[in-house]
């Protein structure tokens, strides 16, 4: 189990990273090790790192803050802190912030080691295979817009076949869910549905990741990995945000498309997948194609069927449904008390143009949850959450994404005074660091660039 595990080892002190690297890596651990947290966070953001332990007291960034930037880039990452006495009060305000736990110096390294065994097997069972995103909820066709049931009907024809779907649409409208739906009802419904985001991706990775290497094939290849696009036989490959794949994976996709082989990096012999294709984009392939940016032979390869996914604004209708959906799914998740969604704060949601979308909607809605007093999720609530006091009878589109740019520039220089602290910004803003928190997913805030 432990040779799959990379750990990231953080600490000032060479000579406890070079204690904890030999603990670890006689125990059969992988380590990765950084002395500060800065040279850390540039680890996580383009290494796979399954685990962290860290020093609390550290200079430059402080135990504290450098686990608020790795729940920001990552937060299913576990984090276990070394604390010495004196800093036992933050570690303990870390646990409750989400570390998974803390350990006293001096430490005993068996104890260590047992721990981190414990966390992994727990971590394990609660996640999914690799590439394979968590289920949200379960699939529903339920609406009231003439668009979505003329979408929903495609979705119940192209689903029992094999053919390659394109869906287009704005970002935060449901892409993925829309793909998750089409697998979930498909005949390779019981088959693995594999995520690849391939926005997110760096272009030097995806090759590898997409379709896996060999031991020894290039520098950090110190196993066999096996790629997503294999990860998916018999089930479904969904490939996100396609229209930022570079032209070199452009060309290595469509080889795939032709024969449904591929050639692990370093190897010489070919593997054939049994896949269907899914992809997503919110931009305009077409006009990438004129550009010279999207192969336009990939693109009909990708298109066979193509489904669009109106915004939320162009579906108010269904706006009151998935308010409510949103706010039952949340409370029992969360084993809270039951909420109301009061016939006022209905009709604003509804007037809301919803820029951001469904993804949006769903987050403003549980944060309010969070927020609201009394049972009712009120006006005042969502205020709280970051949405603008304006009336929706009255207020533009233009109108609303500029105050919605004014708050998140807002939030951006209090960081910048702040030097990227979240609970000096949110003391600077006059608001709980859960609101502030909140705020930064909202607005996709990178807190690092703002130091």
């Amino acid at each position: 189990m432990n040779s799959s595990q990379n750990i990231l080892i953080v600490d000032d002190d060479p000579n406890v990273l070079e204690v904890l690297d030999a603990r670890l890596t006689s125990a059969g651990f992988k380590v990765i090790k950084a002395n500060g947290g800065r040279k850390a966070i540039a680890f996580i953001k383009t290494r796979k790192v399954d685990l962290i332990i860290s020093d609390m007291k550290m200079p430059n960034m402080s135990g504290m803050d450098f686990f608020s930037k790795v729940r920001f880039i990552d937060p299913k990452i576990p984090v276990l802190f070394l604390t010495a006495y004196g800093t036992i009060p933050d570690a303990v305000t870390a646990v409750k912030a989400g570390a998974v736990d803390y350990l006293v110096k001096p430490f005993d390294g068996r104890e260590l080691v047992k721990k981190l065994k414990s966390i992994i097997k727990n971590t394990a069972q609660g996640s999914h295979p690799e590439g394979e995103a968590a289920k949200d909820d379960t699939f529903t066709m339920e609406t009231k817009s003439p668009a979505m049931k003329d979408l929903y009907d495609l979705v119940r024809k192209v689903a029992t076949s094999n053919v390659n779907i394109l869906i287009l649409g704005e970002s935060g409208v449901g892409k993925e869910y829309i793909a998750r739906g089409i697998h979930d009802i498909s005949p390779r419904q019981n088959f693995p549905f594999t995520v690849v985001d391939c926005g997110s991706t760096p272009t030097g990775l995806l090759e590898s990741e997409l379709f896996g290497h060999v031991k020894g094939s290039f520098t950090h290849a110190i196993r066999d990995k096996k790629g997503l696009v294999e990860a998916a036989d018999k089930g479904t490959l969904f490939l996100d945000e396609i229209g930022n794949v570079s032209p070199e994976m452009q060309t290595r996709l469509l080889r795939f498309l032709e024969d449904y082989k591929i050639r692990r990096i370093g190897e010489l012999s070919k593997t054939t997948v049994d896949c269907r294709i899914i992809s997503a984009t919110n931009t305009n392939l077409l006009e990438d194609i004129e550009a010279g940016r999207f192969r336009e032979d990939l693109y009909y390869r990708l298109r066979v069927v193509t489904l669009n996914i109106p915004p939320l604004r162009d579906r108010k209708e269904d706006i009151p449904v998935l308010s409510r959906h949103f706010i039952t799914q949340f409370i029992e998740k969360n084993k809270m008390l039951p909420i109301h969604i009061p016939e006022q704060t209905i009709r604003w949601l509804c007037g809301y143009p919803w820029p951001g979308n469904i993804r949006e909607l769903k987050n403003a809605i549980e944060a309010g949850a969070v927020l609201c007093e009394d049972s009712q999720l009120s006006l005042a609530d969502l205020h709280l959450t970051g949405l603008p006091d304006i009336s929706p009878e009255t207020a533009s589109t233009a109108d609303t994404l500029s105050l919605v740019e004014t708050e998140r520039n807002t939030i951006i220089r209090a960081f910048e005074e702040a030097k990227g602290v979240q609970k000096r910004a949110a003391d600077l803003l006059g608001i709980s660091r859960r609101a502030i928190h909140y705020k930064i997913k909202k607005y996709g805030i990178d807190i690092a660039r703002t130091q």
